[in-house]
């Protein structure tokens, strides 16, 4: 085709090719006059969710982009270090610079280890990221069945990575600087403490570690557990690309954006996934919500781009999922506003919620947006409110 015709084109570049990105990427197909662009720095789809598999060797965590995206749009293996939204060029760390129409910023979400815990940066492992996913498969090899490990983070996350050890006949101690899932409802926190009772699991509520060492781990509380390998998931931060690019942030570094996800500086940049504070009040970082956020924003650029004024956020949480293992599991319910209520599904059937859950958000959500751009739906409830009741802790679906 000429230039001509490629320069009529809207420039759409997409920075983090993970599932909001990935999602918001394949909808924006929606038009044939737009030119996409992924930037991600690895060139595979990492499934976050199944992270804990990889490292237990009870699943892979990885898709080729080829199987997820649609045609037409770029790949570009690479990371953004800077937006430079004057002249709308993002520059890469491979020294290129891409142009944009429009951008939307998914970078996701990483581990936040506390510096200001000793030794938990430079003798703990986390498990946020496949790079560090990886680092602790390649530690487990190492370590006999019996070496003691140490997960920190009573969380999902935290718990998922304790059961999926434990399964594999390691000795776990899991440690919680509050309660154990303090967002399951009752009955819900009751099933998980039970299954990790029973499998050994030492459980050490409203406990927090003071310092991490080689060997072992030092409680708040007084006392030295030894520990052959500690896992971190106590808490998640994001990249700090927004702030370095002079956009401004909430206090987590979370893009601050309106309702819209569009960018408060910027009504070019707009935001999804974990990295976005919509009005200042951010959602549960959880790929629940990744998808959702994703076609959102690609909906604000499609009016942006077509001259109409984008509809705001609009997303009703029905509630989350937690795997003990691969026979066992919890779907909590939830209201719409993510409070949960006292219902859940456990044991086998729980089980199979969850790798149903996980396959769809693949199947049906992503690739499904592939094959028909703008196809995807999701469970509404109106315009939030000025007050959100309450923010969760990560999640896993």
């Amino acid at each position: 085709m000429s230039s001509d015709y490629w320069s009529l084109k809207h420039k759409i570049v997409v920075v983090g090719g993970g599932y909001a990105g990935t999602l918001a990427a394949n909808r924006l197909r929606q038009r044939d006059d737009v030119d996409v662009t992924l930037v991600n720095p690895r060139p595979h789809f990492v499934e976050r969710i199944r992270l804990h598999q990889f490292v237990a060797r009870t699943g892979e965590a990885t898709l080729d982009y080829a199987t997820l995206l649609g045609d037409g749009i770029s790949l570009v293996v690479d990371s953004v270090t800077r937006i430079e939204t004057d002249a709308r060029k993002v520059r890469l760390e491979s020294g290129r610079a891409l142009d944009y129409d429009y951008l939307i910023y998914a970078v996701g979400s990483r581990a936040a280890v506390p510096e200001a815990v000793p030794g938990a940066a430079e003798f703990s492992f986390d498990i946020a990221e496949f790079e560090a996913a990886q680092r602790l498969r390649s530690r487990l090899d190492d370590l006999s069945l019996d070496a003691p490990i140490t997960v920190v983070g009573g969380g999902f996350t935290g718990i998922e990575t304790a059961a999926e050890l434990v399964e594999q006949g390691r000795s776990v101690t899991l440690v919680c600087g509050g309660g154990l899932a303090p967002t399951l409802s009752a009955k819900g926190r009751r099933y998980v403490a039970r299954w990790l009772s029973r499998h050994d699991v030492a459980v050490l509520e409203n406990t927090a570690v003071a310092e991490v060492r080689v060997d072992g781990v030092v409680l708040a509380g007084g006392g030295v557990r030894g520990s052959a390998l500690t896992v971190w998931t106590a808490g998640f931060g994001v990249p700090e690309l927004a702030a370095a690019s002079g956009l401004r942030t909430d206090e987590l570094g979370r893009l601050l954006t309106d309702e819209t996800l569009t960018s408060v500086d910027d009504s070019r940049i707009v935001a999804a996934g974990d990295a976005v504070a919509p009005s200042g009040r951010a959602l549960r970082m959880s790929t629940y919500a990744a998808g959702p956020l994703g076609a959102q924003a690609a909906n604000t650029v499609l009016s942006r781009i077509a001259g109409d004024e984008p509809a705001a956020l609009d997303l009703a949480f029905t509630g989350a999922c937690v795997s003990l293992g691969r026979h066992a599991g919890i779907r909590q319910l939830a209201r719409m506003d993510d409070s949960a209520v006292n219902l859940h599904i456990s044991g086998r059937l729980g089980a199979v919620v969850k790798e149903t859950a996980c396959r769809f958000v693949i199947d049906k959500r992503i690739r499904r947006e592939a094959r028909d751009p703008g196809s995807m739906t999701w469970p509404k409830a109106g315009p939030r409110p000025t007050q959100q009741p309450r923010t969760m802790v990560h999640d896993e679906v």
